[in-house]
């Protein structure tokens, strides 16, 4: 196992930034105490440009700890692409495809991945929402396009209620999508660099997986292995991965799935870089598969990669020396000039 100076990119722009901290937190804990040379990295308003951050702390690799908006849905693994540095997670464009609802449901139907029906609304939507809804029915499940979390997530019974959830999530994003409600048990797959760690079941007490009922502690029963047939579960878990494929996620991921109690499955999301916190469930379903906390981290660590074919910094720094004339090829004219950073952001 190489020891290497590990960025623990956290915090962020997003709702979801708490939740990055204590993920952060956790991860840069456990990377330590396996020995890497830890360096916290926190962005987020008021804070040094990301360019800045990674480069003035000179590390080797970044671990992605962020959650939402800018920090799963692909910028920041652009970013990172154009910087030349390796990072943890799916590359650009599996990230985007992730975090976007409406464009991950179109690609799990062109890769027959059932999902539950939908439509998409905007504000303008509101003034002839009846008509809009048509006979799409009750309950519905109401959420952001592009949110992580469950944030502005909401179950709605009647037009009332659409209406105002409707609008509750456009503060998340100018569109929204509106789900058929589908009466199920909710299974939890994780999977890393392509393997099928296992599986957990949900079990929130108001029957719906918000964010309140994830990052609350207690509140939500868990059960892992899931309450379904052995049979049932290795079918649930191979559609997941037939999920995340479609997506072409990489690393660590997890993806959601509704199990119902006739023989239909449907997938809800894949989330491309799942909370490492104490109530999180990536963790639980690998400490059932004899992975714990600190060998979760440590593997997904290992997995971390370019995607786009760019060169790595070390690689253009390498290249930019050979092609320097000898004269400047001493010690002066290489030195940087920047002290190496313990602590950034």
């Amino acid at each position: 196992m190489s020891r290497r100076r590990v960025g623990v990119l956290m915090g962020g722009w997003s709702g979801e930034r708490e939740v990055s901290m204590r993920t952060g937190e956790g991860v840069a804990a456990a990377l330590e105490a396996r020995g890497h040379e830890v360096v916290g990295l926190v962005c987020g308003d008021a804070r040094p440009p990301l360019e800045d951050l990674v480069r003035l702390a000179e590390v080797d690799v970044v671990f992605l700890a962020l959650h939402g908006r800018g920090g799963e849905d692909g910028c920041i693994q652009g970013a990172l692409e154009l910087l030349g540095v390796p990072y943890t997670g799916s590359g650009v464009l599996a990230s985007a495809l992730s975090m976007d609802k409406l464009k991950a449901k179109e690609m799990f139907r062109l890769h027959n991945v059932p999902t539950p029906p939908y439509y998409v609304a905007a504000l303008g939507d509101l003034d002839d929402l009846e008509q809009r809804h048509g006979s799409f029915g009750y309950p519905a499940i109401v959420k952001p396009r592009r949110e992580g979390s469950s944030l502005g997530v909401a179950k709605v019974t009647d037009l009332g209620g659409l209406a105002e959830a409707i609008e509750r999530a456009l503060s998340f994003d100018p569109c929204v999508l509106v789900e058929r409600h589908v009466r199920a048990a909710e299974v939890h797959v994780g999977i890393l660099d392509g393997r099928i760690l296992g599986a957990v079941e949900v079990a929130p007490p108001e029957g719906l997986f918000d964010y309140r009922a994830k990052y609350t502690p207690g509140i939500t029963q868990t059960f892992c292995p899931p309450r379904v047939e052995a049979t049932r579960l290795r079918g649930v878990m191979n559609l997941a991965a037939c999920a995340a494929r479609a997506l072409d996620c990489a690393g660590a991921c997890r993806v959601d799935v509704l199990v119902t109690e006739g023989q239909n499955e449907y997938v809800l999301e894949v989330n491309t870089l799942p909370g490492l916190t104490p109530t999180s469930l990536l963790p639980q379903i690998a400490a059932a598969a004899g992975l714990d906390y600190g060998a979760l981290c440590e593997a997904i660590l290992e997995g971390a990669t370019l995607h786009a074919g760019l060169p790595s910094a070390r690689g253009r720094a390498e290249a930019s020396v050979g092609r320097l004339p000898a004269r400047r090829c001493g010690a002066q004219a290489l030195h940087s000039g920047v002290a190496p950073a313990r602590a950034a952001g």
